[in-house]
C-alpha cells in the first residue's frame, strides 16, 4: 500500500531523516493510527522513490525509540503505545487528588530537621544580591579572559576523539584518574616541597568538597575545631553544620597564634582539640604568611596531642616578594597534615577539581567517604588536566598570571593611597589576587556596602569571617577578575560612596 509523505532532494535534511520526521509526524497526528500495518521498506522505497537502505535507515530509527514494532513474518506496524507518552504524566491522578482531605484539616506532625538541617537555616551568609554590580571586588576570581581556552579546548576534543568510552562510565574505584594524581604529586613536590605517593591523593570537586569530606570522616558532635580568627566562611559553616564546637584562634602579623593552641589545648590541660583548619601560605582574609618557626612550632604541638591539621593551599602558586616557604605538610614528619589543594584560583573556578593529600592510614575511608558523596568527580576533566599538566601548559599559565596580578596588586595599592590616603591600612601586600583593608570611616559597614552597590560597585564586610566581634571598616578587596580600568573605576566610585551624606537603611531593613 502506498503512504504519501513529502521528502526534497534539495532539502540540507538527510534523505532518511526526512522520512524518519515524516513518519513521525503521521503517528503523533493519527494519520498512522496505533496498530496500524506500514508499507514495508520495499514498498515505502517504490512509492518515495529512495533506496531502500535509505528507508531501512529511517525505519530502524523509529524501531530503536518504540513508534514502530516488528514481528517477524508478519510485518511492521505503529506501537500500540508511543514512547511520548512515557514521558508524561497520566490524567488520572486528578481524579485521586480531588479524594484527598484538605491539607488544613489533616493533623500533621511539625517536620524535624537533622542538626545539620538546622545550623543551615539562617541564610545570611549566602545573601548574595540578585543582580551583580557592574564592578565586583567580593568575589575572588581569576581573570577568566586570561584563560587558555584554545589549549584546553583541543586538549578535549583530542580526548573526545580518541573514542576511550569508558570515560562515560562510573568507575569502580573513587580517589580518581590515576594519571592525574601522579601528574600532581610530581607538582607537588617541586612546587609545594611536599612529597606524597598517588595513592594519597584523592580528587574531589572542589576545596569545598574537601572540606565537607574531612568532616564528614573526622568531627562527631561536640568536637571541638579550631579555625583562625578571621577565617573563611566556607570552613566555619562546613564544621559547625556537623555540629563541632568552634575554637577561634587569632591571628597576628605572623600568622596563626601557635602560643594560643599551646596554652589552651596541649597534653596538660583539659580539652582535646580534634582539628585545627589554616591557611598558613596566605591567610585568609589577612594575607599574612605563616612564619617558618611558627610552622614547626605548630607541627609539633600538633604531633604531641594528636590533633589533625587541615592545611588549605588555596593559592599558593600567586607570591610576589621572596621564595615561597614550604608547605606545612612539606615538612611534616608526623603524618599530622591533611593539605587541601584547588585549581579555581590557578585554572577556572567552574572546573570544579581539586585534591586532598591525605595521610596513609586514612587513604581507604576517605575514598570510600568520596564513592558515598558522590562516586568520582568527571573524568574527562580529569585527563584534560592530567595533560595540561604534565605537557607544562599549567606552570606556563601560572607564570604568566603572576606576572599579570602582581602589576594589578599594585595598581591596586597605588590607587588605594592615592584615593583614600591615611584613611585606608593595607593588609597582605604580597600575595594571592585578594587583599585586605581597613578604612577609617564613620559609616556603618552595611550602610557602605549599599552605598557602593547603589553606584555599581561590589563589596563585603569581613563580619561574616569573624565568629567573634569584627573591626568596623574592615573589607576583602579581590581584583584578580578586574582589568585595570575597573579597578580604578572602582575604587574611585567607592571614595565617592564614602564622600556622600545621606544615611541609608541597613541591609536588613531594606530586605
Amino acid at each position: 500500500m502506498d503512504f504519501p509523505i513529502n521528502i526534497s532532494s534539495t532539502s540540507d535534511v538527510p534523505l532518511h531523516r526526512q522520512i524518519y520526521e515524516e513518519l513521525r509526524r503521521a503517528i503523533l497526528s493519527g494519520r498512522l493510527a496505533r496498530g496500524k500495518r506500514v508499507p514495508s521498506t520495499r514498498e515505502m522505497s517504490k512509492s518515495v522513490g529512495v533506496a531502500r537502505a535509505t528507508v531501512s535507515m529511517a525505519y530502524d530509527y523509529l524501531l530503536s525509540e518504540g513508534y514502530f514494532e516488528a514481528y517477524r513474518g508478519s510485518g511492521t506496524y505503529v506501537s500500540r503505545q508511543l514512547p511520548d507518552e512515557l514521558l508524561e504524566a497520566t490524567d488520572d491522578i486528578d481524579d485521586l487528588v480531588e479524594q484527598l482531605p484538605e491539607r488544613s484539616t489533616l493533623k500533621t506532625r511539625p517536620r524535624q530537621l537533622s542538626q545539620y538541617g538546622q545550623t543551615l537555616q539562617s541564610k545570611d551568609w549566602l545573601g548574595y544580591p540578585d543582580e551583580e554590580p557592574e564592578i565586583q571586588f567580593t568575589f575572588g576570581r581569576p581573570d577568566l579572559d586570561e584563560f587558555p581556552a584554545r589549549i584546553w579546548s583541543q586538549l578535549l576534543t583530542r580526548h573526545c576523539r580518541s573514542r576511550q568510552l569508558w570515560l562515560l562510565d562510573c568507575p569502580t574505584k573513587a580517589r580518581g584518574y590515576t594519571p592525574l594524581r601522579n601528574a600532581i604529586a610530581d607538582y607537588l613536590a617541586k612546587a609545594r616541597a611536599v612529597i606524597c605517593e598517588p595513592d594519597q591523593i584523592i580528587i574531589v570537586n572542589g576545596s569545598q568538597q574537601a572540606l565537607d569530606l574531612v568532616t564528614r570522616v573526622l568531627v562527631d558532635p561536640g568536637d571541638i575545631v579550631g579555625i583562625e580568627e578571621p577565617g573563611y566562611i566556607g570552613a566555619q559553616k562546613a564544621f559547625h553544620a556537623q555540629g563541632a564546637k568552634l575554637s577561634p584562634v587569632f591571628v597576628d602579623s605572623n600568622g596563626v597564634r601557635v602560643d594560643f593552641l599551646k596554652s589552651r589545648y596541649d597534653i596538660s590541660t583539659p580539652d582535646d582539640m580534634k582539628l585545627l583548619y589554616v591557611t598558613p601560605s596566605h591567610q585568609y582574609p589577612t594575607g599574612v604568611s605563616l612564619s617558618l618557626g611558627r610552622r614547626l612550632d605548630l607541627l609539633a604541638w600538633a604531633s604531641r596531642t594528636g590533633t589533625i591539621i587541615i592545611e588549605d593551599d588555596y593559592d599558593s602558586e600567586y607570591r610576589y616578594k621572596g621564595k615561597p616557604i614550604p608547605a606545612l605538610a612539606g615538612i611534616d614528619s608526623g603524618a599530622s597534615v591533611i593539605y587541601i589543594g584547588t585549581f579555581s584560583k590557578v585554572l577556572l573556578p567552574a572546573l570544579r577539581l581539586g585534591y586532598l593529600v591525605v595521610p596513609k592510614d586514612l587513604i581507604d575511608v576517605f575514598a570510600r567517604a568520596k564513592w558515598l558523596n558522590d562516586r568520582h568527580s568527571s573524568l574527562i576533566q580529569q585527563q584534560v588536566l592530567s595533560d595540561f599538566i604534565t605537557e607544562g601548559h599549567m606552570e606556563r599559565h601560572i607564570r604568566r598570571m603572576r606576572a599579570l596580578y602582581g602589576e594589578r596588586r599594585l595598581l591596586m595599592i597605588e590607587a588605594l593611597k592615592g584615593l583614600f590616603g591615611s584613611d585606608v591600612t593595607i593588609y597582605g601586600e604580597n600575595a594571592g589576587i585578594n587583599m585586605l583593608v581597613r578604612f577609617n570611616t564613620d559609616i556603618p559597614d552595611d550602610e557602605l556596602v549599599i552605598r557602593a552597590r547603589n553606584l555599581g560597585v561590589g563589596i563585603s564586610s569581613t563580619r561574616y569571617m569573624y565568629l567573634g566581634d569584627a573591626p568596623h571598616g574592615e573589607y576583602l578587596l579581590n581584583y584578580g577578575g578586574l582589568k585595570d580600568q575597573e579597578i580604578i573605576e572602582g575604587l574611585t566610585r567607592l571614595r565617592a560612596a564614602m564622600d556622600r551624606q545621606e544615611t541609608l537603611l541597613p541591609v536588613e531593613a531594606q530586605d
